[in-house]
């Protein structure tokens, strides 16, 4: 007769969680040690300027981990461990400030910089988001946070992001979309443009156009993610325009030019990768 499996005791299962929580605690340190041999081979390369975020890299990462997730353990959880693991040894190659902008609400924006950068990269806020993308513009490697979506009363502050040296959008968090997310406030990462680093699944433009009318509006809303706000002229209007693939560029000028509206500008401002969106990416 064969006995039955002794259920392990509490001093057991208590003393194997200190085993994986000491082998966790080693392979940070081992992850240390590999990220100072890459500052080390970075400060030998040509041009060291600049921050180490690499949003490509860190979508990338983040898809991966929601799809191999299982378990009890909460995927929110799992997510804002990663965000602070890759934040602060990102933070550790080339330390960087994360400048964001205030007007959409504090607590919100507040905590998406928590969640995404974790507690030890600085933290500075700023009310308007021009003022944000100032501060980029005058640093050598931080980021700003932005609002991906209209607050009452903003200016159209991409055109900022217009001329070939200015700042450019290189992420829209959160990396994983959810509609339970705790910290699900869309925002747009900007920084100094790193064309070596860049992810292009989705292109951002900066659009001039007169003859602006809900028509035209409906037309563009059905291609691409856009906001919008009045132009200076009474049917002016400046469009910040995500396009989902290089292709919808043109669809996008012809649907507005279909609608009665006249394209006066259509300027690059960065890119991003698509938002992994559980549910609709994913069976989860």
């Amino acid at each position: 007769m064969t006995d039955a499996p002794q259920t392990p005791s509490l001093a057991d299962l208590r003393a194997e969680i200190d085993r994986i929580d000491e082998a966790m605690h080693r392979l940070l340190m081992e992850r240390s040690a590999i990220i100072d041999t890459l500052v080390q081979v970075k400060r030998s390369a040509a041009n060291p300027e600049g921050s180490a975020f690499r949003p490509a890299r860190e979508a990338s990462m983040m898809r991966d981990l929601v799809k191999r997730h299982e378990g009890l353990l909460p995927l929110d959880t799992v997510e804002s461990i990663w965000r602070v693991i890759i934040s602060t040894f990102t933070y550790v190659q080339s330390p960087y400030a994360v400048h964001a902008d205030l007007s959409v609400g504090e607590p919100l924006m507040r905590d998406s910089a928590r969640f995404h950068f974790g507690f030890t990269t600085p933290f500075t806020p700023h009310m308007g988001a021009r003022a944000v993308v100032d501060a980029v513009a005058a640093s050598k490697g931080d980021l700003g946070l932005l609002p991906a979506a209209m607050v009452p009363g903003a200016d159209p502050w991409w055109t900022a992001l217009e001329p070939a040296k200015a700042p450019k959008i290189i992420a829209r968090l959160p990396f994983v979309d959810r509609a339970d997310h705790p910290a699900g406030l869309p925002v747009f990462v900007v920084s100094h443009p790193i064309a070596d680093a860049a992810v292009t699944e989705v292109s951002v433009f900066s659009v001039r156009v007169s003859g602006w009318s809900a028509r035209s509006a409906a037309a563009v809303s059905a291609l691409a993610e856009v906001l919008a706000v009045s132009d200076g002229a009474l049917d002016g209007a400046a469009l910040l325009v995500s396009v989902p693939d290089a292709g919808t560029r043109t669809a996008v000028e012809d649907a507005l030019r279909q609608s009665g509206a006249s394209v006066r500008s259509f300027i690059s401002v960065g890119s991003h990768a698509a938002p992994y969106r559980i549910g609709m990416d994913s069976a989860g």
